[in-house]
């Protein structure tokens, strides 16, 4: 009768553990990144398609927005014109957007940069090493790094224009 009462002892344990996890799990998409949050950002150079590249570090002093998207992306193809739009508005004020293409074809990103007229700097994150850094599991993904170069929030997800003012707003 003990060994039973340890067994079932035992088992609803581990039910109830088990059903504490899963409870308590997000989808991966929704934790894509969160672990940069309120910490310095993570220094990249990205090649920019047509030629150069850009150093995250020399932007340091100036609010930037690094958007992970894809052309492939139906999310990303919903807040594409939101960005560029973003982009036209603030970029006087010294907020600089960047894009991180990730897992796609030159040809279609740079047909999709075309299709919504997108003109603030991307490039291709070729070997993948700035996705993997920022904890991208997830597109479109958008982080918001303050003047200090600290990532201060991040979206998952398509932005909205009024969210993605909230968060240009935030980092002032």
């Amino acid at each position: 009768v003990l060994v039973i009462s340890i067994i079932i002892l035992v088992v609803v344990g581990f039910v109830a553990v088990l059903w504490i996890g899963l409870a308590r799990n997000e989808p991966l998409t929704g934790a894509s990144g969160s672990a940069r949050v309120s910490r310095p950002a993570e220094d990249f150079t990205l090649p920019l398609f047509g030629g150069g590249e850009l150093t995250l570090s020399s932007l340091r002093g100036k609010p930037v927005v690094i958007n992970f998207w894809a052309s492939w992306c139906p999310p990303c193809r919903e807040e594409a014109d939101i960005l560029e739009e973003m982009w036209q508005r603030y970029k006087d004020k010294g907020v600089v957007f960047i894009g991180v293409d990730i897992q796609d074809t030159e040809e279609a990103a740079l047909a999709y940069l075309r299709e919504f007229n997108i003109t603030y700097p991307n490039g291709p994150d070729k070997n993948g090493k700035i996705t993997i850094d920022y904890g991208v599991a997830g597109i479109p993904v958008t982080f918001f790094v303050d003047r200090e170069g600290l990532i201060v929030s991040r979206w998952v997800g398509a932005l909205n224009e009024k969210l993605l003012v909230a968060k240009i707003e935030e980092l002032q």
